[in-house]
């Protein structure tokens, strides 16, 4: 049974103080900031990344870059904006020169992102890219594989539909993965209707004054 949006939302902000304080891998000796995520802590729809880049890195808050641009374009397109969505990586903290994430990195990391699922209890989640869409489907097939085509998934102790798609840093290197990724982007809103469809979605209750002040400066919004 769901618990409250409000006591979930505090958790979550619990959760990103934290998550601002780790050590547990290498990656805390050389970033500027944790990027926990931000956008509605109630969300329907979770977008989970690979890593922050130098731009996240500088102002703490993921997908700011051009990438994060092309992502909020895209969305557009369908009728969503950041508001609507909660958007978080495989990982807090930006690897040096934008290397791959290491395994040890993504096992560190990966108690923060299980815990976000877990208290913001998305319906639909979009996998960017091959890091999130493995550690998330706990499959080592690529995104050339798998996109555009939902999966159901088990996780945080909930069925969610774990939707694949291209990464928007791809997309901006290929004409041709930008194509794609607006195509199945555009499939995203009858996945998110269907996904609503059992139930009637309730608003978050309003935050008192402390709990909004920890909201604004993670970026948090309330439905």
């Amino acid at each position: 049974m769901s618990r409250p949006a409000a006591e979930r939302r505090a958790d979550l902000v619990a959760l990103y103080h934290q998550a601002r304080g780790c050590t547990l891998c290498p990656l805390s000796q050389t970033r500027t900031q944790v990027v926990f995520g931000n956008g509605n802590a109630d969300a329907d729809l979770m977008f989970v990344g690979e890593a922050p880049g130098f731009n996240e890195d500088a102002q703490g808050i993921p997908f700011v870059g051009r990438a994060g641009r092309l992502l909020d374009e895209l969305l557009a397109e369908q009728g969503l904006d950041r508001t609507q969505v909660f958007t978080a990586n495989v990982i807090k903290c930006r690897p040096p020169d934008n290397r791959d994430p290491q395994p040890e990195e993504i096992e560190a990391c990966r108690p923060y992102l299980e815990r976000q699922i877990e208290l913001i209890e998305p319906r639909v989640i979009c996998t960017l890219g091959n890091f999130a869409t493995k550690l998330l489907t706990a499959s080592p097939r690529g995104i050339t594989q798998v996109h555009g085509v939902a999966q159901e998934h088990e996780l945080a102790g909930r069925s969610v539909s774990v939707y694949p798609i291209f990464h928007p840093a791809a997309a901006l290197r290929t004409p041709r993965v930008k194509e794609q990724l607006r195509e199945d982007l555009a499939r995203l809103p009858a996945l998110l209707a269907a996904a609503r469809a059992p139930s009637t979605l309730q608003a978050v209750p309003g935050a008192g004054p402390q709990q909004q002040a920890e909201d604004d400066q993670m970026g948090l919004f309330g439905s």
